[in-house]
């Protein structure tokens, strides 16, 4: 199988973010610790931790020793293949790993090995890809299963799902005890509220529940599909702007002050793909200069009750991006919705951004991302919200 591997690294873009995934295992002292300890450095000197299995205990493979504690984790780097197994070479000298020359498997504090490097197939002193093992290797495929099964083994063409059926048990068996991901408790945790905002299409509403489901947030949704008003206003703006703008405003206040106001328990935080403040930038652009002073004294009044997010995350697109996702995403009342009108409430968000000095902003330009389809951008996304960290 040598004339499958290459001789050198791929050469990848340096400025993205690539997936990669590691096995980790001890059988040694307080198992759990040292694998605690691999994910901890791995986090700090390799890249953001996604996801973490479960740990799994195994007997030693190869030589008589003690049982083994092995996890898989998956992160998301900007290192090469070879950097990153320079890295973990370090750290498993920093975790008191000592290589004997001796043949054959043994005893070890902490073992870290890169199972797959995006779809690498590599081949050197250094490295080796795919890792040449661990399709056989119940130990690695059982964990790895856990956080990536659909992903597929780039020279066997099959699944790790797939593979991991084909191999014995072999006296695995799933431990009580977990692992924590480091850099889930500090990327979102120390806020309370956080609001996703941006022009109609931005894709504040994929972004909002991508956050809620990887960082254990409480999602709200804006209800505008609920709203009557809307396929009407977009027929007839002049006719139905004023109760459309008063609808959803009601609507927007019920909704923040009740869901803040119910703590739960087992989510680390709120994640809204909106902030009540989008209302008086619509109402400001479709209703007409007296409606506006009326709606302007309702919407004082309602927002000062309103506890202010703790960060303000605006998604900014272009306007031929924007439109393009609005024809994408197909809804009929929305077809016809000119540039121009984009074009206004964007600037009303950017005057909003600009004159509330107070508010915590951070502004992320997804005109050129696909955070939906594209685990990259996504990633990118991500880190610009951690530089506010």
């Amino acid at each position: 199988m040598a004339q499958l591997f290459k001789e050198k690294s791929i050469q990848l873009h340096p400025n993205l973010l690539h997936t990669t995934y590691i096995s980790i295992g001890s059988n040694v002292g307080d198992r759990r610790a040292h694998l605690q300890h691999a994910v901890a450095k791995l986090s700090a000197e390799v890249g953001r931790v996604a996801k973490i299995s479960a740990i799994y205990e195994t007997p030693a493979w190869g030589f008589e020793g003690g049982d083994f504690y092995n996890a898989c984790l998956c992160l998301h780097t900007e290192l090469s293949s070879e950097d990153v197994m320079t890295k973990i070479l370090e750290i498993e000298i920093a975790l008191g790993r000592v290589r004997s020359d001796a043949k054959g498997y043994q005893n070890r504090i902490i073992d870290i090995d890169i199972i797959f490097y995006e779809d690498e197939i590599l081949k050197t002193d250094l490295l080796q890809l795919p890792h040449p093992l661990a399709h056989e290797r119940k130990f690695v495929m059982q964990p790895l299963c856990d956080i990536a099964p659909s992903k597929i083994h780039p020279i066997y063409k099959k699944t790790v799902f797939e593979l991991n059926a084909a191999i014995a048990e072999d006296g695995i068996e799933k431990s009580v005890e977990t692992l924590q991901n480091p850099d889930e408790k500090k990327d979102f945790a120390r806020f309370n509220y956080i609001a996703i905002e941006g022009n109609i299409g931005a894709g504040k509403t994929s972004l909002a529940a991508k956050i809620a489901e990887d960082f254990n947030g409480k999602l709200i949704l804006e209800r505008f599909a609920d709203n009557p008003f809307l396929p009407k206003f977009y027929e007839d703006n002049m006719r139905y702007a004023f109760p459309l703008e008063m609808s959803f405003l009601a609507d927007r206040y019920q909704q923040i002050s009740d869901d803040l106001a119910q703590l739960d328990l087992f989510k680390d935080f709120i994640v809204s793909d909106y902030d009540i403040f989008k209302s008086l930038i619509f109402a400001k652009v479709t209703l007409q200069q007296d409606e506006f002073k009326l709606y302007r004294k309702l919407f004082d009044i309602m927002y000062s009750e309103i506890p202010k997010p703790d960060l303000y995350v605006y998604l900014y697109q272009n306007t031929e991006r924007l439109l393009r996702n609005i024809k994408k995403r197909g809804r009929d009342y929305e077809q016809k919705i000119p540039s121009e009108y984009l074009d206004k409430i964007n600037n009303g968000y950017l005057e909003f951004i600009r004159t509330h000095k107070d508010l915590n902003v951070k502004i992320i330009d997804v005109s050129e991302l696909d955070f939906v389809a594209n685990a990259n951008d996504y990633q990118k996304i991500i880190s610009e919200i951690q530089e506010v960290l």
